[in-house]
């Protein structure tokens, strides 16, 4: 019984990307971490003995982790499937937090760094990112997109959708994701010859 309570590791995670995708990671502490995640102080210590940098560090790896096993298993089916899996993933997370949520890894990425130091939750942004990136040009590439052209593609795809949930988030509105999935769905055709 006692173990069921312990809340897990990767709970601890799981809830700690939820709130950084939600305040951000500057405006949390280790305490609130650990409480949005239902797990006592000591526990979280245990589990993230340097504190709130490691467990940040780790809740945006778990959530780029997430988002590319998504972006993985959709891409098999082309890019305009894999943009679609990335888009229903962000609107999920948006709307079911009445637009109080958006992406962990871009919370991080927005936020100052301090002045003498790269945070290693940053590093983990930027992986996160690459890795993403890295899935769409390949799968842009296996369907026919050209391969100089590819790369660009697939960061135009991330960074436009990263900055749609922000603005839906700021509107309280999907629309803006709505507008980039239309418009995004339009240059991956046309980057495929038109063969989606």
């Amino acid at each position: 019984m006692a173990e069921s309570s312990t809340p897990s590791r990767e709970r601890i995670v799981a809830g700690a990307a939820d709130l950084i995708s939600r305040r951000g990671l500057n405006a949390t502490s280790i305490r609130e971490l650990a409480k949005h995640a239902k797990a006592p102080l000591g526990s979280t210590y245990h589990y993230f003995p340097e504190g709130k940098r490691q467990l940040a560090t780790e809740a945006v790896r778990y959530a780029g982790t997430a988002v590319a096993r998504i972006l993985r298993k959709e891409l098999d089916e082309g890019p305009v499937a894999g943009l679609r899996a990335f888009l229903t993933l962000w609107r999920g997370i948006v709307v079911e937090s009445d637009f109080h949520a958006g992406c962990p890894v871009l919370a991080v990425a927005v936020e100052e760094p301090p002045a003498d130091e790269i945070p290693p939750a940053l590093v983990a942004a930027a992986e996160a990112f690459e890795d993403w990136e890295q899935l769409l040009t390949q799968s842009l590439r296996a369907h026919g997109a050209d391969r100089e052209r590819a790369p660009a593609l697939a960061a135009l795809i991330v960074a436009s959708v990263e900055g749609a949930i922000a603005m839906c988030r700021a509107k309280r509105s999907m629309q803006p994701l709505d507008q980039v999935a239309q418009q995004l769905e339009v240059l991956i055709a046309d980057a495929l010859d038109g063969s989606v």
